[in-house]
């Protein structure tokens, strides 16, 4: 009998063998590449369970499809059904222009509080790269979700608020820095304590969890030195305070060096290291983006703050073949709600075409299962994606970029990756 997965008071997930799983086809490209992908996660679980386990999937709508079927871009059902059964996963949606809700995917992070934005970067075999040695680039993103910049605090100039907002900052906060007061739109930046320290909690416990070198705090507190900056700072405070066995951080590093010399600390990190310890960093986002292309084997793990990591994941993406074949989920580690998703868009051009590439939501679903404890079926699906671009059966994005390439639609490469299995 099919039944919900639910948080334990443990704070681990209980999965029963046959969980229902809400799934959003999503729009445009949304149903070509949901059909391929569930037909691979279907036959992957029969495959690693022999029949034990399988997933009850449960069709929910959101974006244009919603919106012509009901009016609403999310209708309180779909919404509902993410919040009772913990895990879903969707395809790309729609949003809606001009008006109306901001963005589905930041509607759902922020009702749902999915303060992770969890992403991945994986080289396989013989994906097309602008980079020498795209191997090299083997990393995981831990992006705060739910505030910064995409708070969505914002006032455009010429309305009521954004006067209000500069009479505020000149005549109370004595703010003299607005270049042109007149035509200035306002946005506010919120970084709290809280969400910091919860992010870079689940960061330290993925990466203690799967026995990774290092996590680099990615932030610009060079310039925004209380909410970029206050960021950094309450990361290694967290690190040193809650993981005080399991890390060694820079800041105790420039310490021990301003006590007793560079030769100490160097020799002070090498013990941590050959303990078993992680070193726990920081790097400055622009310094990044250049040390990801020349020196991508430095790190691992990121925790990095929302606007940053809507960079850094897309540009590590294109480092390994491109976000049509990147994964992503938002989650809440604290309640167990995920939501997994193809990180790409609607691509609406190609709509009922059958030649995209699945490749996004299927390794997003590999993410799912993962979450779920069912690491063998998303093993072998991870395995049999590699197989079937090593032996250059591929969809057309990855065709018009290799030599002797077999050209496949999307349901054909389905097909190679089930193969494969």
């Amino acid at each position: 009998m099919a039944e919900k997965i639910t948080m334990g008071t443990n704070g681990i997930l209980n999965v029963p063998n046959n969980p229902i799983i809400p799934f959003i086809q999503g729009d445009g490209i949304g149903p070509d590449i949901w059909s391929a992908s569930v037909r691979v996660f279907n036959a992957a679980i029969e495959k690693a369970y022999n029949g034990e386990k399988k997933i009850e999937w449960k069709e929910v709508v959101a974006g244009e499809r919603a919106f012509n079927e009901t009016g609403s871009w999310m209708p309180e059902e779909t919404m509902q059904a993410f919040k009772d059964y913990l895990l879903s996963i969707k395809g790309p949606l729609t949003t809606p222009v001009g008006g109306g809700i901001r963005s589905l995917n930041v509607a759902l992070r922020q009702e749902l509080d999915l303060y992770v934005c969890l992403r991945p970067v994986h080289y396989f075999e013989g994906t097309p790269s602008p980079m020498r040695h795209p191997e090299k680039v083997e990393m995981v993103i831990f992006r705060e979700n739910t505030e910064d910049i995409y708070a969505g605090i914002e006032f455009m100039t010429g309305t009521p608020e954004a006067k209000k907002m500069l009479d505020f900052l000149v005549n109370e906060m004595g703010v003299k820095k607005i270049r042109f007061p007149e035509t200035t739109s306002f946005g506010v930046k919120p970084v709290s304590k809280d969400g910091t320290e919860r992010l870079v909690r689940a960061a330290l416990l993925y990466t203690i969890e799967n026995k990774l070198p290092s996590l680099t705090i990615v932030h610009k507190g060079n310039i925004m030195k209380f909410t970029e900056g206050a960021f950094k700072n309450w990361a290694y405070e967290l690190a040193e305070t809650e993981f005080a066995d399991k890390v060694y951080t820079w800041n105790q590093w420039e310490k021990t060096k301003k006590e007793n010399g560079e030769a100490v600390a160097n020799e002070e990190m090498k013990t941590a290291v050959a303990n078993g310890k992680i070193i726990v960093k920081d790097c400055i986002a622009d310094n990044f983006l250049q040390q990801a292309m020349l020196a991508p084997q430095d790190y691992s793990v990121v925790a990095t703050l929302n606007l940053n990591g809507d960079y850094i994941s897309d540009a590590l993406a294109a480092q390994v073949g491109g976000i049509g074949i990147a994964p992503g989920a938002n989650i809440n580690y604290n309640t167990g709600h995920a939501v997994f998703e193809a990180t790409h868009g609607t691509a609406p051009r190609f709509a009922n075409t059958n030649t995209m590439n699945p490749s996004s939501v299927i390794l997003s679903g590999v993410m799912m299962l993962e979450y779920m404890g069912w690491k063998e079926a998303a093993n072998i699906i991870t395995n049999a994606v590699g197989k079937a671009i090593q032996t250059k059966k591929v969809t057309v994005d990855f065709y018009n970029l290799m030599e002797g390439a077999t050209l496949l639609n999307t349901s054909e490469f389905a097909d190679e990756v089930i193969a494969n299995l």
